[in-house]
């Protein structure tokens, strides 16, 4: 979960820290506009692989839908095709 921190604990704090690499890459292909399928495709996993992530994820973020996540990688500034690690 996101924790509110001080503004100098914020400013050295890396977005999206508490995020697994996987979990990380499928929020950051979620705010790109990939559906479950076609990320399951990309990441050679099944889609309840992907699923499951997804969910972790929501949980540590804590966000309760897709708008949720895309607000998350805007911040952390995961909204390139460069910033992609998949």
């Amino acid at each position: 979960m996101i924790k509110l921190q001080s503004p100098e604990r914020a400013e050295q704090a890396t977005p999206g820290a508490e995020l697994s690499e996987r979990e990380a890459a499928i929020v950051r292909l979620i705010a790109l506009g990939y559906s479950i399928k076609q990320i399951a495709a990309r990441l050679n996993v099944s889609i309840k692989t992907v699923e499951t992530y997804k969910t972790r994820a929501m949980e540590k973020m804590d966000v309760r839908d897709r708008v949720g996540l895309v607000r998350f990688a805007i911040r952390s500034g995961w909204m390139t095709e460069e910033a992609n690690p998949a």
